[in-house]
């Protein structure tokens, strides 16, 4: 590939605006179209929607169909919804108009868990196609699946993978912040929950699923237990509300695989206000034991913005069809001009 790698943002909310900014700051990337059904940014200037001082003279619109037509692209960063069924017909028509596709879908970074009938049309469809269909974020998509599997690499054997997330939420985006439950009386937390406003962590059994495919375990079973709250005991201030004695302060969730009828896999993903330390932590149990803990834990916007912006070069050289984190590279950093890396890519690849 040469001159620039062309890109369509679809969907421009926090995650969103917060990549096409990154982008922007990258050699070698070109924002030529946007995408977002909000009314509030339909017919606005990209630059200015993303707060920038300079207009770009691309307007945000909602007709995908017409963008795609009209617009040469290479990629799209897609961004609009954590749920596999609703983001499915948005990425069967990219991939119709030949477009690549690196999505922060939690459900999409493995889809064959629960939509393999779908899955498997869209991965027909890249591949008829030509293209590459990527879900990845933070987490599902690195800290609690791609990590662990990379961590397993010096094991002769494996029996049990166990992940635990322990974050600070109070700096998050006020979007994350309610999709937790902070400052809800519990009695409003249990009942957003019976309702399905409040999922929990999303994603937890698709990083289960993807890390038994990796290490090619046939696990029983794979449960995600009902989120729970955790109530604060003191008042916080966060970015966007305080919370009060008694109120809830976040959420627990917890999901594992079972296999011998033993928990194979376990996942906890905890997340409030009240966290003092925060930190991930993966504990392999085998031959040998491995544990990695890193203090104070990664921030999961700014994580996933660096991810999916990382992950651009590796998907564009990728084999084509839908694909999971554990089937291209490994992600590294890169600087500030992409064009170095695709160029390494082709001539690793004897283009």
């Amino acid at each position: 590939m040469t001159g620039n790698i062309r890109i369509i943002s679809y969907g421009l909310g926090s995650i969103g605006g917060e990549i096409a900014k990154f982008i922007l700051e990258k050699k070698g990337l070109e924002i030529v179209g946007a995408i977002d059904t909000s009314k509030e940014k339909i017919g606005k200037d990209l630059g200015i929607l993303l707060g920038l001082d300079n207009q770009l003279n691309i307007t945000v619109s909602e007709d995908a169909e017409t963008l795609f037509s009209q617009t040469k692209a290479d990629l799209v960063i897609h961004a609009t919804s954590s749920y596999f069924k609703e983001t499915y017909p948005q990425l069967m028509k990219c991939v119709k108009n030949k477009l690549n596709i690196i999505s922060t879908c939690e459900e999409l970074v493995y889809p064959y868990l629960k939509y393999p009938k779908l899955a498997s049309k869209l991965d027909k469809l890249a591949k008829i196609n030509g293209v590459t269909v990527l879900g990845t974020g933070i987490n599902p998509g690195y800290l609690m699946d791609t990590l662990p599997i990379i961590l397993t690499g010096p094991c002769k054997e494996v029996t049990s993978v166990k992940v635990v997330r322990l974050m600070y939420s109070g700096n998050r985006r006020w979007s994350y912040q309610k999709k937790i439950g902070t400052g809800l009386a519990p009695t409003e937390f249990k009942k957003m929950i019976g309702e399905g406003t409040i999922t929990g962590h999303v994603g937890l059994a698709e990083s289960i699923a993807m890390v038994a495919a990796a290490l090619g375990w046939n696990l029983e079973q794979i449960r995600v237990l009902p989120p729970k709250p955790i109530i604060s005991r003191n008042e916080i201030k966060t970015t966007y509300t305080i919370v009060h004695p008694g109120q809830v302060g976040g959420v627990k969730s917890e999901a594992y695989g079972l296999m011998n009828r033993k928990k194979a896999i376990s996942l906890r993903f905890v997340s409030h206000v009240n966290v003092k330390k925060p930190y991930d932590q993966i504990t392999i149990k085998g031959i040998p034991d491995i544990q990695q803990k890193i203090s104070g834990g990664i921030n999961g916007d700014s994580g996933t913005v660096a991810i999916v912006v990382n992950a651009i070069p590796k998907v564009l050289n990728a084999q084509v069809g839908l694909i999971t984190m554990k089937e291209i590279p490994v992600l590294s950093a890169t600087t500030r001009d992409m064009r170095t890396y695709l160029v390494e890519e082709e001539r690793r690849r004897g283009q």
